[in-house]
């Protein structure tokens, strides 16, 4: 192939192709590859995120929300609502054509901007070269003055429960159901098991989820994963610790699965469906040479610095296949940061402000430090808590489950981390990422003035608590 490109993109998920757009912005010859192919062999771009991942899934929730709302909540504000029905064909198939836009959005935005896009599997070689196979075999080599490596992650798999068929799948097969399973297994009580687990279970499901730790949402704030863990009790989640599962036998249309009790006994349950989101992997192999250069550790992740450098000089690794959190957000701000460097702009990413979401309802948000963190480094801290039973916006909604939690340090004032479940905690926990991108104290969030009546109230008043002056909450008296 004789053309040459300033940079070449591999990998046309959330990271992948935001770089690509960035990077043709700024004047670079850009060129996307993308392997991807959907249910019908079709060359889709968008990555996991856009196809299986954080778009479907929400979707999914949604529609499984508003159908619970229908049945169960919607009395309270005088809607008399009979023989409330979810047609589930109706429901992916609404799901399936809001993928369909968002990536062929893609599409479009490339065109726009001028990236040049490549369907099949592209690998790095030496010299900065690439490898680029097609779906039908070809193969050929692209020149680049520079290479972004975005290639990814894949579900983890694990031997006492592989996939087989439609009854045991992992994330992109629970998004496909087309019945409601009586009986569904979830084998991790992570993000992806949880969220899963809740839409199912609001569409009739009899929910259990295996957790082989013994600690609920250990990666959160404690205070958030106890409070989550009450209300998913309330919810008919039947959230199992410690469960470590050791087989699994399909029998006819159900499987059996053997598990190990928290107290090590052995136990067995029947499902009909069983979901595995036991954790994703980076998706790194076969996508170098041997003679690349370009160093991964044990588990399969590129080593780069803090600019995401790996250790061939123009060769860049982002998203899911380097260090830090496995999130969409994150891929995407370093692919910006990435194609910055490369057109010659100074850019660096504060990886102490990247916000982390569950799309359960209520929704947990949280960024900076936790509770339990913040104890193990010996940093002095303040806290401030408010709940939405508190909040009239909130009331006025009926959704008054969860609270704010903010911590700032004892002797600055400034914000650490703020955490959040509620029913608009994604949404809320933004205020926090930027007053902590701009080094905010707690005061200077109480001495904001935030719209009445709304939910955002609450960040406002847990920022007021955190020195013992909320207004419509009694402040703990400090010791």
């Amino acid at each position: 192939m004789s053309d040459k490109f300033d940079v070449v993109v591999i990998g046309g998920g959330p990271g992948g192709y935001v770089a690509a757009i960035r990077a043709a912005q700024l004047g670079l010859k850009t060129a996307c590859i993308e392997k991807w192919l959907d249910k019908d062999n079709k060359p889709r771009l968008g990555g996991t995120c856009l196809n299986v991942g954080c778009i479907p899934s929400k979707a999914l929730l949604d529609s499984s929300h508003k159908y619970h709302d229908a049945k169960e909540a919607y009395g309270v504000h005088g809607i008399s609502v009979s023989d409330v029905a979810m047609n589930v064909d109706t429901m992916v198939d609404r799901k399936d054509k809001i993928v369909d836009q968002l990536t062929s959005g893609i599409t479009g935005l490339f065109k726009a901007n001028g990236v040049t896009s490549f369907e099949g599997f592209g690998k790095v070689l030496a010299n900065k070269k690439v490898e680029f196979t097609a779906h039908d075999g070809t193969v050929t080599v692209i020149d680049a003055d520079n290479v972004i490596l975005a290639t990814g992650s894949i579900p983890v798999n694990i031997p006492p429960a592989p996939r087989t068929g439609d009854i045991i799948v992992d994330n992109e097969g629970a998004l496909d159901f087309r019945a409601v399973p009586k009986r569904l297994g979830v084998i991790g009580a992570g993000v992806i098991g949880l969220e899963l687990g809740s839409v199912w279970a609001r569409l009739g499901s009899e929910v259990v989820v295996l957790e082989a730790q013994d600690s609920f949402l250990s990666v959160c704030d404690q205070d958030l994963a106890k409070e989550a863990a009450k209300i998913f009790k309330k919810q008919d989640l039947d959230v199992r610790l410690g469960a470590r599962v050791t087989g699994s036998q399909i029998n006819g249309e159900e499987v059996e699965v053997t598990y190990l009790d928290a107290k090590g006994e052995e136990q067995k349950q029947t499902f009909d469906k069983l979901i595995v989101a036991v954790g994703r992997k980076p998706f790194t192999q076969g996508c170098f040479s041997d003679d690349s250069g370009v160093k991964l550790d044990e588990r399969g992740f590129v080593f780069v610095d803090e600019q995401c450098r790996t250790s061939v000089p123009g060769v860049f690794a982002i998203g899911d296949i380097v260090r830090g959190p496995m999130l969409a957000h994150k891929a995407s701000e370093e692919g910006v940061m990435v194609a910055d460097i490369i057109a010659g702009h100074k850019a660096q990413m504060n990886y102490d402000c990247i916000p982390s979401v569950i799309y359960t309802h209520p929704e947990l948000a949280w960024v900076g430090k936790n509770e339990q963190e913040l104890k193990a480094e010996g940093v002095k801290f303040k806290v401030g808590k408010f709940p939405f039973a508190a909040s009239g916006r909130a009331m006025a909604a009926n959704d008054t489950d969860g609270f704010v939690k903010m911590i700032a340090c004892e002797e600055t004032d400034r914000i650490l981390g703020c955490h959040i479940i509620g029913g608009h905690a994604a949404d809320l926990i933004a205020q926090a990422v930027i007053a902590m991108e701009f080094g905010s104290t707690a005061e200077d969030i109480a001495l904001t003035v935030f719209a009445h009546p709304t939910v955002s109230e609450a960040v406002h008043e847990a920022a007021l608590a955190v020195d013992g002056h909320a207004i419509h909450i009694a402040n703990r008296k400090k010791r």
